[in-house]
């Protein structure tokens, strides 16, 4: 087979890695109530991001991706509603939200499908800075889902080679940012894991220290 003719395919492979995205994070939350680490306002600003997704993508005629983008935005938002419920959400949270919503429709409405691509080119910055910003400054963010996380790495790697392919630089920044940041979040979540798994045997020194002149005497 061609190799540009197999490339064609990759958003069949990033819908795979999509359509599942979210729900191990949503599991997650139903089981344990735990949201330490997790930020709402990501998952809002996911689920409007890709609700623009799938508009850019039925005027691209990538009809592949409006699958992924379809099941994100639904998805997602499923997320926000659950993390909202527990005080994940703050209102300021919802205003940023709501603006950014309004700026997607009027570059749309202004610039058509020209003007869409280039806003959500940094549209990932902006919807993935809350949910990077709550990880790294919760001392132990025990509430993100690794399973969500390796699926979005999957997923924006697929965007990155396909948007090489069609020289289409909105996905390729797309996919390029994703890779950053899905390395990031597991970097984190690895980090966490490991200082859950080996406690600080500091104390335990330092008893052990203390009590031997005592067992002497």
């Amino acid at each position: 087979m061609n190799p540009g003719a197999f490339l064609d395919y990759a958003p069949i492979a990033a819908a795979a890695c999509a359509i599942p995205q979210f729900l191990p994070q949503i599991r997650k939350v139903l089981a344990t109530a735990d949201t330490a680490g997790v930020s709402g306002s990501w998952a809002t600003l996911t689920s409007v991001n890709n609700a623009a997704w799938f508009t850019y993508f039925a005027l691209s005629s990538y009809w592949f991706a409006l699958v992924p983008s379809s099941s994100a935005t639904l998805l997602a938002g499923t997320l926000a509603v659950l993390l909202a419920k527990r005080g994940a959400t703050t209102r300021r949270s919802g205003v940023v939200t709501l603006g950014w919503a309004l700026l997607l429709t009027t570059a749309l409405a202004l610039g058509g499908r020209t003007a869409l691509g280039t806003l959500l080119t940094g549209g990932f910055v902006v919807q993935v800075t809350p949910q990077l910003w709550t990880a790294y400054r919760t001392d132990r963010p025990t509430g993100i889902s690794r399973g969500t996380w390796m699926l979005v790495l999957g997923e924006l790697t697929c965007w990155a080679v396909f948007g090489i392919h069609k020289a289409d630089p909105t996905l390729m920044v797309l996919g390029f940012t994703g890779v950053t940041v899905s390395v990031l979040m597991l970097l984190r979540i690895q980090r966490t894991s490991e200082s859950a798994s080996h406690p600080s045997t500091q104390g335990a020194s330092i008893v052990g220290t203390d009590l031997e002149p005592r067992l002497v005497r």
